[in-house]
């Protein structure tokens, strides 16, 4: 497949213009114009690079690319050997963050409910990015706490009421845990993000909304894969979706 081809699919598909966000969109580095396999991951680290090119991929598609807002733009280091890497086989970066956590099918908010067994029944936050929705049962807040862990392979961490019934959950996957207050006005029973900070706990006390940190990775590691599984069947690509381990 054409690069130019496969961009314009990937940000018509992810609506990646309408999308304030915090890096570019899109195709971040260029490599090689004919793109036959793809590795698909969380993360554009060092590992995930270094795993594309083992596979002779001609391209990677990630949520957290690079070029941060407020980041010190010189290519040393670190950023320098990712790049480097990249420059050296002719593999281009692909990177949707926020447009890949707000697609209404593939993203990671879509995905990460379907894993998790919740019904969406609403959207809302600035730029849809607040899902809300509804367990197969009310159940307590600890006993959701303990499915969703067995769901993504991961202990979560559970803070405030953990006997409160729950009837309807808020999510936002990934360092959404800003939003909770909206998730409580938004009439949530228990809300869950992947990172916590440290006035998240007095919020989740004094609101009476019990809040669990699912760990960012771990709630962010099936929009990408959905993604992948798509140009897959609707590219005549070859793509691998590779897991690099983060415990964060």
């Amino acid at each position: 497949m054409d690069r130019t081809q496969l961009q314009r699919h990937l940000d018509d598909l992810l609506d990646a213009a309408r999308f304030k966000d915090y890096c570019p969109n899109g195709l971040q580095v260029e490599g090689t114009q004919e793109v036959a396999q793809v590795v698909c991951g969380v993360t554009a680290s060092l590992a995930l690079i270094d795993a594309a090119i083992e596979r002779g991929a001609q391209a990677i598609v990630v949520h957290h690319g690079w070029f941060w807002r407020g980041e010190d733009g010189r290519i040393t280091g670190m950023r320098r050997a990712r790049i480097a890497r990249l420059l050296a086989y002719d593999i281009n970066l692909f990177a949707y963050h926020l447009p890949l956590d707000a697609h209404p099918e593939l993203g990671n908010n879509a995905q990460l409910g379907r894993v998790l067994g919740l019904t969406p029944t609403a959207v809302a936050g600035e730029q849809g990015l607040l899902w809300i929705g509804e367990p197969a049962a009310p159940a307590s807040a600890g006993e959701l706490a303990e499915r969703f862990g067995a769901a993504l392979g991961r202990t979560p961490l559970l803070v405030g009421d953990a006997q409160r019934t729950v009837r309807r959950v808020a999510w936002c996957t990934g360092g959404a845990q800003g939003m909770f207050e909206q998730a409580i006005d938004a009439g949530a029973d228990l809300y869950l993000s992947g990172e916590i900070s440290e006035q998240t706990t007095h919020t989740a006390r004094e609101s009476g909304v019990p809040y669990i940190a699912a760990g960012h990775h771990a709630t962010e590691r099936y929009g990408v894969r959905a993604l992948g599984e798509h140009l897959a069947r609707n590219c005549g690509l070859q793509v691998e979706f590779v897991d690099i381990d983060n415990p964060a």
